[in-house]
């Protein structure tokens, strides 16, 4: 919860800008189906350093179960070290086992460091939704990409 609101109050890498109560982060967890997760990165002695979550992008709809979505949140002085790049791999992995086929991400459009990310780990931009994020009275795009997981090689076995 802590690294989510430091993300947050940043105020410039996502378009949350108000994290929900412990309560319900918590009720969002225990709800997630078999076929989502979150995968955490920490130091040896339990420090967050970041997570990632995949989550259905329509659970109700049967056609689109093979599309995930993403979300990353790396700890600020630590962004650009790799640690996405390892928890894209844990995920990944995950995914695959579980039929996933395609990821789809939803990124600031000012946010040029998450856009970098994601477009070197395969992504693709394709498409916009403009005037989307209202943060502190500023209306901002935001950029939709998607991955394709079959056009990737499988991942390493040391995620």
């Amino acid at each position: 919860m802590a690294l989510l609101e430091q993300i947050a109050r940043e105020r410039i890498h996502t378009a949350i800008d108000q994290p929900w109560p412990a309560a319900e982060q918590r009720r969002y967890i225990e709800q997630q189906s078999p076929r989502e997760c979150i995968h955490l990165a920490e130091t040896g002695e339990g420090e967050l350093l970041g997570y990632q979550v995949l989550e259905q992008y329509a659970a109700s709809i049967s056609s689109m179960a093979h599309v995930g979505q993403l979300g990353t949140y790396v700890r600020t002085g630590l962004r650009g070290q790799g640690i996405g790049r390892r928890l894209f791999e844990a995920t990944l992995g995950f995914a695959l086992s579980r039929g996933y086929r395609k990821f789809v991400i939803q990124v600031r459009a000012t946010n040029a460091a998450a856009l970098a990310y994601y477009q070197s780990l395969g992504f693709t931009v394709c498409g916009r939704y403009t005037r989307h994020v209202l943060i502190d009275g500023v209306e901002e795009d935001e950029v939709l990409l998607e991955l394709h997981l079959a056009q990737l090689p499988l991942p390493s076995t040391s995620a």
